[in-house]
């Protein structure tokens, strides 16, 4: 059994899509996997297909103030099973990250001065899945022999595609820390013993974001899981079970960050920041008070209207919280509409009169509502956007992508303008895909241009 520690790559994918930017997309998940590998005594390379920051890039790439900012886009063309059903010339489809010559020079190095033994390879979107696969050619290309294993959200959720078509040697569905040990010790002979992860969430190691270029943003997750069953989310099926950190140990991380790195934005990853926040999220922003620092914390995947008191809002205000997202869906409050009801009329309001109150001002507030569900009535979404503008927030759209294994998805797969089970790129929400009819897309369109 070999007991030196071995070398493993850790690869973040390029992204293929009809358009991308980077609001706050880091691959935590990998990142977490490569701090407790290096915690382990593994040494770990980390090649970032999507960075910004690549030192052999023509010019920094662009950072906002709130650390988000465009991808480099390179025009590509469709996958064969998505051009079969979608005109090439009405979508202009991309690579978004560094220049496939920065990624064979980075890979070139490796093979020159440090052969890795094992290649891990993620996967976010579903609808990237052609990303993954050009990154897996060109890291097989070169580094021939060594084994490449796919984790992530595609690998998890459309396992046969991946198996079939990702070239990976291996797809693992599910969370990676459950199985890191065994399949190191499987390709590199590895103890996996020594690379024990706990069920214990505040004994993991910080992410490693410090293997990045530069870290414009510390992209921050205080639970694992959600105890909500949305209709049109994965997020149960990808995290059964909801786990905690304890509010000290995320502290902890945020400080780490901000001391030793200078960040000071923050985007929560979590899908349930705010539920039981009496012993989880206020214990954490009031260390944030006392602190002192002049930091951003944001919320893109959403808050739950419900746990809004003055007292979270009070405290999110007071703590730096500058982007504030709320999962509303739709102002349709009636027990008859089409999906689950999570939120009601009176508590809307309640939370926004909270927010106000607490010092959050119009263009910090948005409120997402689901756009292009199967069978949806887009004058209820219009109406929606009105209602949300009339009590002074924004209205965001949010596209809907149908996801397998979320109880949505036959619904989708049946009301689909097109095969959307031929390939995960044709879910993809800029083609609209259980949207049918031209004067739908019409319809779409001014409520798009409408939004502000």
């Amino acid at each position: 059994m070999k007991t030196d520690p071995p070398h493993i790559l850790c690869v973040n994918p390029w992204i293929h899509d009809f358009a991308a930017f980077d609001f706050w997309a880091r691959p935590i998940g990998l990142l977490s996997l490569a701090s407790q590998l290096r915690q382990s005594g593994a040494k770990v390379s980390f090649l970032d297909c999507t960075s910004r920051f690549h030192p052999g890039l023509p010019a920094l790439g662009k950072i906002l103030w709130d650390g988000r900012g465009p991808f480099l886009k390179t025009p590509i063309p469709l996958p064969e099973q998505m051009a079969a059903q979608i005109p090439e010339e009405t979508r202009t489809f991309s690579r978004y990250g560094i220049p496939q010559e920065l990624a064979e020079t980075d890979l070139n190095a490796l093979a020159q001065t440090g052969r890795p033994d094992l290649i891990l390879v993620t996967s976010l979107m579903t609808y990237w899945a052609s990303g993954v696969a050009e990154t897996i050619a060109l890291v097989k290309k070169a580094l021939p022999g060594v084994p490449v294993v796919l984790g992530g959200i595609y690998a998890s959720l459309c396992t046969d595609h991946a198996e079939k078509y990702s070239g990976a040697d291996e797809v693992v569905p599910g969370p990676g820390e459950e199985i890191l040990g065994p399949l190191v010790e499987r390709y590199t002979g590895f103890p996996s013993d020594r690379i024990s992860v706990s069920d214990n969430l505040d004994e993991h190691p910080f992410a490693a974001l410090d293997l990045q270029h530069r870290i414009a943003y510390a992209p921050i997750l205080t639970s694992r899981g959600c105890p909500f069953h949305c209709d049109y989310c994965a997020s149960s099926f990808l995290e059964p079970r909801m786990r905690r950190r304890s509010p000290i140990h995320v502290f902890r991380e945020i400080m780490h960050w901000h001391e030793r790195y200078n960040v000071i934005n923050f985007p929560f990853y979590d899908d349930a920041l705010l539920v039981a926040a009496k012993d989880h999220a206020f214990p954490l922003m009031e260390m944030l008070i006392r602190a002192g620092h002049d930091l951003n914390f944001h919320t893109p995947n959403a808050l739950h209207i419900r746990e809004i008191s003055f007292e979270a809002a009070d405290l999110m205000f007071r703590a730096g919280f500058k982007t504030i997202r709320l999962g509303l869906e739709t102002t349709n409050f009636g027990e008859a509409r089409a999906h689950d009801v999570k939120v009601r009329k009176e508590e809307f309001e309640r939370a926004i009169r909270h927010l106000k109150q607490a010092g959050f001002t119009t263009d910090q507030i948005g409120a997402y509502l689901l756009c292009g569900l199967p069978d949806q009535d887009l004058e209820d979404v219009a109406h929606s956007m009105a209602l949300v503008r009339n009590h002074g927030i924004l209205p965001v759209l949010a596209f809907y992508t149908p996801i397998p294994h979320t109880p949505m998805w036959k619904q989708a797969v049946a009301g689909a303008k097109f095969d959307i089970t031929a390939h995960p790129g044709l879910t993809n929400n800029s083609l609209f895909p259980c949207v049918r009819s031209g004067r739908e897309m019409d319809r779409i369109s001014q409520l798009k241009n409408s939004r502000n």
